[in-house]
Formats: C-alpha cells, structure tokens, sequence
C-alpha cells in the first residue's frame, strides 16, 4: 500500500507540473486570440473596450488580470469541470469538441496500436522460436518500413490505394454525404471501411518494431536455465512457447505497449493531418493556427492524463508481475 500511495503521490505532482507548463507556454505564443476571435465574428473598425473585456473573459485572457491570477482561475475551472470557449470553434466549449472527437482518435489510433502490438507480439514470438526461419528473415524488411517517415509512406499508400487503384477514400472518417451518424450498421461499416487505411498505414509502420523487439527477447528467453528443466520435464513445445518462454519474453514489451497507448492521442496528429481525419490531432491543428488557448489547453490535457495514466498503470502492473519492483521502489 505504501508503495502505491508513494506512486500516486508522485503523479500527483507530475500532474500539476503538466498542468502548470499546459497554461503558461500557449501565452507565451505571438499573437491575441482576442483580436483573431473578433475577426471571426466579421467586426470591422472599433471595438469597445466593454466588448473586449466580455471576450477576453470568455476565454479566460484578461489582459487586466495578472499571469498568477488567470492561473488560479485556470485551476478552479479545471476543478469544476470548465475547459473555456474555443475561439477556433466559437460558440462551442472546449469540452464539446473533446467529446466529438476524442472518439475517432481512439477508435482509430487506439485500435490500431493494440492491433499491431498483437501482430507484432505473436510474429515475433514464432520468429524467436523458429529462429532461422523464413518468418525471422522476413523482419529485417518489416522493420524497414518501421525507419521509413510515417508521411512518406502514409502519402504512398494513399497515392497507390486512394487515387491510382481507389481501393480506399482518400480522406475524411465517414461518407459525409450519403451516411446519417448513429449507431446504425451502414454508418459503422462506413466508418470502417475510411478507416482501414490510416489503421493499415499504423500497423505496417510499427509492427516491425514490436516483432524485433520479441523476437530478440524470446532468443534471450530460451537461453535460461528454466527452459532447459521444462523441456527436461518432457513437457509439449507449445506450452514452452506460451507458458515459459512468451511469458517472460513479453515483459518488456508490456511496458512498451502501454507508453504507446499513452501517446496514441499526441500521436494522432500527423495522422489525421495526412487522412484529414476528423480526429483530436485535426482539433489540435486548428487550435494553434487560430492561438486557441482554451482547446490547446484541453488537448494537452486530455495528452497529459493519458501519458501519466499510461505510466502508472505500468508501474502498478510491474508490482504485480515482478514483486521485487515494490521492495526497490
């Protein structure tokens, strides 16, 4: 229990770190989300100061406020649940916009890391195995695409399975003129089928990581000691496989995967750019051309508790399978 609360506690102030850096380097940026607010509202010539100080209260930059003051406003809001306006999105609150697009992000990054992890954990583990194979020669190409810039091979398949074969839409997340939202099964199958590239572009370029890094642990793996006195004990080599030499061969992949799934929605950005998938990194895009401070902050916050979640539930998962962590911790 000690060790858990120690753990906590340090996430508590890596939390507020976070959180203190989230609201300070979005005003250190050049420009006035004040001035680009209105511009947005189609005002031409004067404003009074009346009106600037109402939407400088809205979205939380009172210039007649010092630094420490909106500081403390920011917390007490975070507290309540209040993320602000988004200017690039005025009327719609900050949390509105997480809510709508937070989803997409998870449906199609989330997946699609957990996919490639599975794939890559289980290829690896046969190369490790079957070591000379032709599967374990295969991984110096696997982790070839792995070196390549995601960019590049994202515009590639786009140009080869998009606009020279059109296997596949070159953008957007669904078919926005003849599918209705909802839970229906054209809309799901839509949603699918827009997805399958960015999933496919995902998967190629990082399961080939996932297979090396098993692979070269299985190989360490089945040099111990306890290998030889299971196949000593004349149990099936399958079972070795999976109970003895996958299980402890994993271990550090384990940590591994949970840090990506921490960093799926900060990684979704260059993604969603590419695919013009209407995810949280295409929210965050917006924010910053537009000096959002409101959404930027809400982003870095929902890419905040992610990370530290990701993290914790790491260190938690090691005091579990490895109980030694606990007495060095």
């Amino acid at each position: 229990m000690r060790y858990i609360l120690r753990k906590l506690g340090f996430y508590l102030v890596a939390l507020w770190a976070a959180l203190t850096v989230n609201f300070f380097i979005p005003r250190l940026m050049p420009g006035d989300p004040v001035d680009i607010l209105i511009s947005k509202l189609g005002q031409h010539g004067p404003v009074t100061p009346e009106t600037r100080r109402s939407i400088e209260a809205l979205l939380g930059a009172d210039s007649h406020q010092s630094l420490l003051s909106q500081y403390g406003d920011y917390l007490q809001n975070l507290a309540a649940g209040h993320l602000g306006v988004s200017v690039s999105y005025f009327p719609a609150s900050v949390s509105s916009i997480i809510v709508a697009t937070l989803p997409w992000t998870i449906g199609l990054i989330g997946l699609s890391t957990i996919l490639s992890f599975l794939i890559g954990i289980g290829l690896g583990t046969v190369a490790g195995w079957k070591r000379g194979s032709w599967l374990d020669n295969v991984i110096p190409v696997t982790t070839m695409f792995q070196s390549v810039p995601y960019f590049w091979l994202a515009l590639i398949l786009l140009f080869l399975f998009g606009s020279t074969w059109q296997v596949f839409p070159l953008n957007g997340g669904y078919d926005v003129y003849n599918v209705e939202p909802g839970w229906s099964g054209q809309f799901l199958g839509s949603v699918v089928y827009y997805g399958t590239l960015p999933a496919l572009t995902i998967i190629i370029s990082s399961v080939g990581g996932w297979m090396l890094g098993m692979r070269n642990m299985m190989v360490s793996t089945l040099s111990e000691d306890y290998m030889l006195t299971a196949e000593a004990k004349g149990l099936r080599p399958g079972r070795i496989m999976r109970t003895y030499a996958a299980r402890n061969a994993i271990l550090p992949s384990v940590s591994g995967f949970a840090i990506s799934l921490g960093f799926v929605v900060a990684g979704s950005i260059v993604t969603e750019a590419v695919f013009s998938y209407p995810g949280i990194g295409s929210a965050l895009l917006q924010a910053v051309g537009s000096n959002d401070y409101a959404l930027m902050q809400g982003i870095f916050l929902v890419i905040t508790l992610s990370v530290l979640g990701a993290n914790l539930l790491v260190d938690l998962l090691y005091s579990v399978i490895d109980p030694r962590t606990r007495a060095r911790g």
